[in-house]
C-alpha cells in the first residue's frame, strides 16, 4: 500500500482541528449557559459592568455590599412635583478645580438584580436616573470610581472640604454650583447607608466613591474591596444662565 501523500495529510489535519475547536466552542457555550441558568431555571442576568470588572478598587456594580434599591424609589420620585431640569442628560460635565476632575457625566440606572450600573472606565461620571435630576429641588446622586488601572476620576474625592465648589457645566451654557456641606465615609454592608441616596427637600448632590483601606478578598474576578464608601453632600449654591444671544 502506497503511503499518503502529504497534500491529503494536511487535509485532515485541518479536518481533526476544526472538529476540535467546534466541541470546544459547544463545551464553552454549554458552561455559559449553565452560568447564566439559576436553581430555578430561569435566567439570570447580571450586571454589565460585573462582566468587565477588571481592576481593583472601583465600585463597578457595587455600592453598597448585599444592598439594593427599594423598588420603591423610583416611584417615589415620579410622584414628586415635575420641575424642568435646567440640564440635559449626557450634556454635561461635573467640574471640581480643587480636585482636577472636569468629567462627562452620563446617565445609568438599575440591573435587573436592582444594583446600581457604574461607567466601564475611569474617566466618567454616572448620574442615576433613580435620583433627582441636578437642579430640580431634590438629591442628585452620582457615582465614578477611586482608581481604574491606576488613578480614577475621584481617586482625590476624599480631599474635599467643606466650602469648597462643584460646577455642573452644560453644554447650553447653563451653570449649576454647588458647595460642599460634608464629606464623610459609611460601611457599605450596612443597609442604613442606602439613605445618601435618598430623596431630599433641597437641592443638593451627592457623590459616591470606594473610600477607607483596601484589602485584597482573594476573589478571581474582583480581587478585592475597600473598607467603606467615601460620600460628598453639596448643597445648591446658584444658577449661572446661558450667554445671552450675540453678547
Amino acid at each position: 500500500m502506497s503511503a499518503p501523500s502529504p497534500l491529503r495529510l494536511g487535509k485532515v489535519s485541518l479536518f481533526a482541528l476544526a472538529a476540535v475547536a467546534v466541541l470546544a466552542w459547544m463545551a464553552l457555550t454549554s458552561v455559559t449557559l449553565y452560568r447564566y441558568l439559576d436553581s430555578s431555571g430561569e435566567v439570570s442576568v447580571p450586571s454589565l459592568s460585573s462582566r468587565h470588572r477588571t481592576d481593583p478598587g472601583g465600585i463597578y456594580d457595587r455600592l453598597f455590599g448585599p444592598a439594593r434599591i427599594p423598588a420603591s424609589a423610583p416611584e417615589a420620585l415620579a410622584a414628586a412635583p415635575p420641575i424642568d431640569p435646567p440640564l440635559r442628560d449626557a450634556a454635561y460635565r461635573l467640574v471640581i478645580d480643587r480636585i482636577g476632575v472636569n468629567a462627562g457625566v452620563f446617565t445609568y440606572g438599575l440591573d435587573a438584580n436592582r444594583v446600581p450600573e457604574v461607567p466601564l472606565n475611569g474617566s466618567d461620571v454616572a448620574w442615576y436616573d433613580f435620583s433627582a435630576p441636578p437642579g430640580t429641588g431634590s438629591n442628585a446622586v452620582f457615582a465614578g470610581h477611586v482608581t481604574w488601572g491606576g488613578s480614577a476620576v475621584f481617586y482625590k474625592l476624599d480631599d474635599l472640604q467643606v466650602g469648597d465648589r462643584i460646577s455642573l457645566r452644560g453644554d447650553n451654557g447653563i451653570e449649576l454650583a454647588y458647595i460642599v456641606s460634608e464629606s464623610f465615609l459609611v460601611d457599605p454592608e450596612d443597609p442604613n447607608a442606602l439613605s445618601v441616596m435618598s430623596p431630599t427637600s433641597k437641592d443638593v448632590i451627592t457623590l459616591i466613591t470606594c473610600g477607607g483601606s483596601f484589602y485584597y478578598t482573594g476573589d478571581p474576578v474582583f480581587n478585592g474591596d475597600y473598607t467603606h464608601r467615601r460620600i460628598v453632600r453639596a448643597a445648591f449654591a446658584g444658577i449661572s444662565p446661558p450667554p445671552a444671544a450675540g453678547g
